[in-house]
């Protein structure tokens, strides 16, 4: 017999036996990443030719099992179905300071041993030393640091964008986005309310929430979340959903975002009007909607567009930048995303990078289609943000013919 398809029988069982070991070693992911984030620290800080005195090197190794035990049990406890705050905020914080000491101990055990070595600097152990001290240090400062740029009110990043089919009669309409707020187990309904606050000062036509409001449910997270009923807009308030919600009871959210005033766009659209000419802002369920089994809920581009002129301009929300691919294929002018965080902690970015097609500002798909990705307003999980600041943005819409 011959064989019809592009790939010979032997090269397709290849392929897939392939397949099939990569998707096992996944599976051991969750095993192997916490002993490589707690063992190459306590091997760099602590066994690499230190020779510290005993007691030093027994109570240091210790920490680190300890680390290494808590920071998953804790994870579990916080994030599983018991969803105690406490736990969560554990092992958070435990997630972040793990990921930042193993980034520095790789980098500064690398090449600064090796600048070092080069230099002539000190005998083995002194370099050795060296190398400790500018890990901790480093990771100090860069967690001090993080944590005050997690809990700070986000800086107001503005920007012009010029979109050739907007009206003259629009050009100037201000949009500010806001997305990726996490309200979760740190309460942090004073700093949601310095949020709003922010926003209102911005003057905004058009206020946008893209998504991932909270980590846990509406009923859990309201009074985090009800500051967002005192934004301001001459026009609209507007909101679509992020993945998160899907894991916290989604249709719990949009309830309540519909009961604070503001319109959720699911697979839907507004029209909005001012001198003349028209813009039509339409917003998308997450893309993780529909594997959620919630009825009704998936995310449908023709849905949103459906009887919407195809000559106006197109605003579109979509909380992933993944995204944009269809956006592209259907002429959307701009979309607004979020869900990167910006990689929220350095390097974390080069794996975000995987799986979306752009990290942060304005890029863009295609002839026509404008993406604008922001870093987030506020933080998942680990309460640190390291060179990947949060924002809160203002948008203001240039027509060409303004």
């Amino acid at each position: 017999m011959t064989a019809t398809g592009n790939t010979p029988p032997a090269e397709g069982e290849a392929q897939a036996t392939r397949q099939s070991r990569l998707h096992r070693l996944m599976r051991y992911i969750p095993l192997i990443a916490p002993v490589l984030l707690w063992a190459v620290p306590c091997w760099v800080l602590l066994h690499s030719g230190q020779h510290w005195p005993l007691p030093v090197t027994l109570i240091g190794t210790a920490l680190f099992a300890v680390g290494l035990i808590c920071m998953p049990l804790a994870m579990v406890r916080g994030h599983g179905r018991r969803q105690q705050d406490r736990a969560a905020i554990l092992g958070d914080t435990l997630l972040g300071s793990s990921w930042v000491l193993f980034t520095w101990s790789v980098l500064l055990g690398v090449f600064l041993r090796l600048g070092l070595t080069l230099a002539g600097v000190g005998q083995s152990q002194d370099r050795a030393r060296i190398v400790t001290w500018a890990v901790v240090g480093v990771t100090a400062v860069l967690l001090g640091w993080g944590y005050a740029e997690a809990r700070r009110v986000p800086r107001v990043r503005r920007l012009d964008v010029q979109l050739p089919r907007l009206g003259a009669g629009l050009d100037g309409i201000r949009v500010v986005l806001i997305t990726d707020t996490h309200y979760g187990p740190l309460d942090r309904a004073h700093w949601s309310a310095r949020v709003c606050e922010t926003v209102n000062a911005l003057e905004a036509d058009l206020v946008c929430h893209t998504g991932d409001i909270a980590d846990g449910t509406a009923a859990r997270r309201r009074a985090q979340a009800a500051p967002l009923g005192t934004v301001r807009a001459t026009r609209a308030r507007v909101y679509v959903t992020g993945n998160h919600e899907y894991y916290s009871e989604a249709q719990g959210w949009v309830d309540l975002m519909d009961e604070l005033g503001w319109e959720p766009l699911r697979n839907r659209h507004l029209l909005l009007e001012r001198g003349g000419d028209t813009l039509v802002v339409a917003g998308v369920d997450d893309v993780t909607a529909e594997s959620s089994g919630l009825a009704g809920h998936r995310a449908h581009l023709a849905g949103a567009l459906n009887g919407a002129d195809p000559d106006l301009p197109v605003l579109l929300l979509a909380h992933q930048p993944k995204f944009v691919d269809r956006a592209a294929a259907a002429g959307v002018d701009l979309q607004l995303s979020g869900h990167t965080h910006g990689g929220q902690i350095w390097p974390f970015h080069h794996l975000v990078h995987l799986d979306q097609p752009a990290l942060a500002g304005l890029s863009r798909h295609g002839t026509r289609t404008l993406l604008y990705t922001s870093r987030g307003t506020g933080f998942w999980g680990p309460p640190f943000r390291v060179f990947a600041p949060s924002e809160i943005t203002l948008l203001v819409l240039r027509s060409p013919r303004g």
